[in-house]
């Protein structure tokens, strides 16, 4: 009589006005490689981003410990996560972590303050217009599929990833498991230094960069850079 291998699962959540189809891209095939299933839910709606994504997370490790991660916001709320139930996270794969404890005047909570008042003010459609003008063909694509999907909730929701506090830097010391961390040099809403500052307080954590560049050539870049971060930490 044999007995199944258990699933290894990463559930990988979606940055701020982001999508579980861009979190797929990144994070699917480099976990797959490793036999990793990678779990990627659609965002709650408006007000419900975060606790929704923190419910999932419960229900989606009840069967036994996963791996946690994802990318800016969906990072901060995986390692939420991980703090309060160290004994369901298997590791964590944190991609382009923007700041710890409360947001004080963070780049990206400023950028997504800004993105949330002009939603409201000139509504979805609009405000799309505007924010793609002159940014990257690939950011500008992705910006109009998710924006568009959250729709009406689009405001609420980067008003919470704005507002909320992410694991202190004395929470993240707390934590055993191995986590890796990606950054992109070039990035300034998520400045890298601020991954490294993760890292530095991560009992067992690595950091590995790449850039916006190389991400909009190929997708799989940012998640590669997780996931060999996470091996160098003492992930398998």
């Amino acid at each position: 009589m044999t007995s199944a291998m258990p699933r290894r699962r990463a559930v990988l959540l979606p940055g701020t006005g982001s999508d579980e189809v861009f979190v797929r891209a990144v994070f699917a095939g480099p976990l797959a490689a490793l036999g990793v299933e990678a779990v990627t839910p659609r965002p709650p709606g408006g007000e419900k981003l975060a606790v929704g994504f923190l419910t999932l997370l419960d229900e989606l490790a009840a069967d036994g410990p996963v791996l946690a991660g994802g990318i800016s916001f969906g990072a901060h709320l995986a390692a939420e996560w991980a703090v309060r139930n160290p004994d369901r996270c298997a590791g964590l794969l944190l991609a382009l972590p923007a700041w710890h404890g409360e947001p004080g005047d963070a780049p990206a909570s400023r950028a997504a303050k800004a993105s949330a008042d002009l939603v409201d003010r000139e509504g979805v459609e609009k405000a799309l217009a505007l924010s793609v003008a002159g940014v990257a063909p690939w950011l500008a694509g992705e910006l109009t599929r998710t924006w568009r999907r959250h729709g009406d909730g689009l405001a609420a929701s980067l008003r919470v990833a704005a507002g909320r506090p992410s694991p202190t830097l004395a929470e993240l010391r707390a934590l055993g498991v191995p986590a890796g961390i990606a950054a992109c040099t070039d990035d300034p809403v998520h400045p890298a230094a601020v991954a490294h500052e993760w890292a530095a307080a991560l009992p067992h954590a690595a950091v590995a960069e790449t850039t916006l560049a190389a991400l909009g050539a190929d997708r799989q870049s940012l998640g590669r850079a997780a996931v060999t971060a996470w091996q160098r930490a003492g992930g398998c």
